[in-house]
């Protein structure tokens, strides 16, 4: 059984602790043979979700529910004079009502501003909550209430916010000069002035990316019922232990009186990470009133104020000898965060640049600056994407200044380590194996066939690698074998969407020498269950994967003790496969149903948590996508016609789940790189298109067909079962591959996402002049 180790004594003399397995479990090897793992099981969950069975936030319906809604800033900056809700308060089936004039004392954010502040600091910024007996009479009510604003000059975009001129989002003695966020994040190794004075070949140019939204299908919100001295959550959450923790701690109670309950969740993409003040106010309305009340987001709440991903400016200088090796990396970083700080976003944007390729000498310099708009967090491989349109379009430039073909000016620079910690993967060479399969799927570097008069065709190539996807403790599971040979599996993480109820189902049905419909996976409540981290960085499945295998092989070898026993044979000669126990050299002598007959009302459990990642290397994920494309030079449409994505996820669990998971990876990628962003009027500070209306997403109508050049290749130093994460790293890469296959098309480079019609033919009007 695991135990706490005492790690370290360091700042502040605080104490840290790493969980170690004093046995710990022996990883399945590169070439072994399974009944479950590695087939294209149908998702456990799959029924349910196509009967309507399932259960998400927003069908949360429990007896004398109240429906919540929330009154909104108008105004990007503005002082809250005066604010008269007692006609609100007044309306039949109005139950209550918080805003800054009666709510308690509760800090949010990282800046720890009360939850209904009295300044306003983007469009969409909470005022006022009402909690009512349906949400038609919460919205009457929103009307009637009476708010007085002092309009305050403000900062719409990245430009505004940096001058030195600029008005400030936040002032304070905690503040930092100007609109900085935080000190700037600054990072050297090797002699970056050095390196360039031996350059051959100098590329300098500045990338800009767009503010993105997450739009989950399901929005934020929560149904919040506080009895007694017990609070319950029902959650759209990625991370039901931190907001646990983050509501519990934000109304002073103790952890175990708050319960967060997620069960079927319609997305996340990194926003739902963290504590959001819907989960708050509803807790709030539900202890005002004595009862439950819903608080969820609809598209345009969901589209100002609960995340996106930051839009940032890269200057960027890449110094090459003429044979295309690296010799200097540089670039300045600028990232505008929003109102305020919610996590995640902003942090890792220069982490493409410190580590894809083999370089000795590398800056990176990284501010965040405040803007008078709603909070960015962590989106989908957040910062990667943003880095690897800058970093990867730059590196297409310098293949083309020094003539060389963009597959081998990667290989040139290829490393098989960590650059920025100087120790080796334990995948070394998945990188280059990504390469060598998408560029054999994809046939070469040239387009198929020639487009039409007006109609270009080009290819586009890319590759990346993400910090995330190879998991990390702490992460526990239990395992309990049943009387009538079953398993019950029991952990406390979520799944988001992305199908770890199936995947983790099988990890645990192959230990086990079960069946997938005799093993039950219980998860997403933290009134039952172990502790579980949330549900990002693509790390679910190595994460929570190897804690379940260690607790299955724990329940397995006391099945075996027993059966042993009943047989009269040495355990280490017996083995488990598809429910039956068999006996070496004579076969099936009884079922995992007869032993635990046998065993009566004794309880099999085996308890597991996930192992320390290796200390002496770097657990990596890693891919590569060539990308077609066809531009029509007279009215700037870019249709892409195919992809070809070869992705490194150590042991593939379910082949098909890591196959839909690349699909919609590539599919944002492809809104990141052509359609999506969101447009603010910099006058007013109003976002224009907080909707599905006018915020374009990829239909079917866009996607092209995608083609997975499958890498199954086990992580066997990774984790015990050496897989790793798939969820966010397809799409790194995509966005700057469409923009490389734009200018092969038509030889223009386009250095701001996304490559919108408007951006292309005014492109190709300059280019022409």
């Amino acid at each position: 059984m695991a135990r706490l180790q005492l790690h370290k004594q360091e700042q502040e003399g605080k104490v840290s602790f790493e969980v170690e397995e004093p046995e710990p479990v022996q990883a399945w090897s590169a070439d072994q043979t399974f009944a479950v793992v590695g087939k294209p099981c149908t998702r456990v969950e799959g029924f349910d979700k196509v009967t309507g069975r399932a259960r998400y936030s927003y069908d949360q319906l429990l007896p004398r529910q109240l429906y919540a809604r929330v009154l909104r800033s108008p105004h990007p900056c503005a002082r809250i004079r005066r604010i008269d809700t007692s006609r609100a308060e007044a309306l039949p089936g109005v139950h209550a009502v918080l805003s800054s004039a009666n709510a308690v004392d509760v800090r949010w954010y990282q800046e720890q501003v009360p939850l209904f502040d009295q300044m306003v600091r983007f469009v969409g910024d909470e005022v006022a909550a009402v909690a009512a007996i349906n949400g038609d009479v919460a919205e009457d009510a929103l009307r009637l209430i009476e708010v007085e604003y002092e309009v305050l000059p403000f900062v719409a975009d990245l430009d505004a916010a940096i001058r030195p001129d600029a008005p400030r989002v936040h002032t304070g003695d905690q503040a930092q000069p100007g609109n900085l966020a935080s000190e700037p994040e600054l990072y050297e190794r090797g002699d970056v002035e050095a390196g360039f004075a031996q350059a051959e070949v100098v590329v300098e140019q500045e990338y800009v990316t767009q503010t993105a939204l997450h739009n989950c299908m399901e929005p934020h919100g929560c149904t919040a019922n506080w009895e007694a001295d017990q609070l319950t959550l029902w959650e759209s959450t990625q991370a039901i232990w931190d907001v646990r923790e983050g509501i519990a701690d934000a109304l002073h109670l103790p952890q175990h009186a708050v319960r967060v309950i997620k069960q079927y969740m319609g997305g996340g993409f990194g926003s739902k990470q963290v504590a959001w003040k819907p989960s708050l106010i509803a807790a709030l309305l539900s202890r005002e009133t004595g009862r439950p009340v819903q608080l969820m987001h609809d598209r345009e709440a969901e589209n100002l104020a609960a995340g996106n991903r930051s839009p940032t400016r890269q200057s960027v200088r890449l110094g090459a000898r003429r044979d295309g090796t690296l010799v200097a990396i540089d670039v300045r970083i600028d990232i505008a965060q929003g109102a305020y700080g919610v996590g995640g976003e902003v942090a890792m944007v220069d982490g493409i640049y410190q580590t894809l390729y083999e370089c000795s000498n590398v800056r990176t310099a990284r501010y965040a600056y405040y803007t008078n708009t709603g909070p960015a967090v962590a989106f989908r491989a957040p910062g990667f994407v943003e880095g690897a349109f800058g970093l990867e379009s730059a590196m297409d430039e310098l293949a083309r200044t020094v003539a060389m073909d963009p597959v081998q000016l990667r290989l040139r620079n290829y490393t098989g380590g960590e650059q920025k910690l100087g120790v080796p993967y334990t995948s070394p060479q998945a990188l280059r194996e990504c390469i060598t399969r998408a560029t054999d799927a994809f046939g070469g570097s040239s387009p198929s066939t020639p487009g039409e008069a007006t109609k270009r065709r080009g290819a586009g190539f890319a590759v990346h690698n993400w910090i995330g996807g190879g998991g990390h403790p702490p992460g526990y599971a239990w395992v309990k074998l049943n009387g009538d040979g079953t398993a019950d599996v029991v952990t406390g993480t979520q799944d988001i969407g992305t199908g770890s109820r199936t995947g983790l189902t099988q990890v645990a049905a192959e230990e086990l020498g079960l069946p997938m419909d005799r093993v039950r996976l219980y998860l997403g409540d933290t009134g039952f269950g172990p502790y579980a981290p949330v549900s990002s960085g693509s790390a679910t499945q190595a994460t929570i994967g190897p804690a379940i295998r260690a607790a299955a092989v724990q329940a397995k070898a006391q099945l075996l003790e027993a059966a042993a026993t009943i047989l009269e044979c040495n355990a280490a000669d017996l083995s488990v496969r598809d429910g039956d126990v068999y006996l070496r050299g004579v076969g099936k002598r009884s079922s995992v149903t007869e032993v635990m007959q046998e065993v009566g009302p004794h309880m099999i459990q085996g308890q597991g948590a996930r192992d320390q990642n290796p200390k002496d290397k770097a657990v990596r994920t890693f891919g590569a996508q060539w990308v077609e494309v066809e531009v029509d030079v007279e009215t700037g449409q870019v249709d892409v016609l195919r992809v070809v994505a070869s992705h490194d996820c150590g042991r593939i669990i379910n082949p098909t789940m890591v196959e839909s998971q690349v699909i919609g990876a590539v599919a944002q990628g492809i809104g990141f790189g052509l359609l999506e962003e969101r447009v603010v009027d910099t006058r007013y500070g109003v976002v224009l298109n907080p909707n599905l209306e006018f915020y374009e997403v990829p239909t079917v109508a866009d996607i092209p067909p995608i083609e997975h050049a499958v890498h199954d290749v086990p992580d066997v130093e990774a984790n015990p079962t050496g897989a790793k994460g798939i969820g966010e790293p397809p799409l790194i890469p995509t966005g700057p591959a469409i923009a490389n296959a734009i200018f092969d098309a038509v030889g223009v480079r386009v250095r701001e996402a996304p490559i919108t019609r408007k951006r292309l033919l005014e492109a190709l009007a300059n280019a022409r002049v």
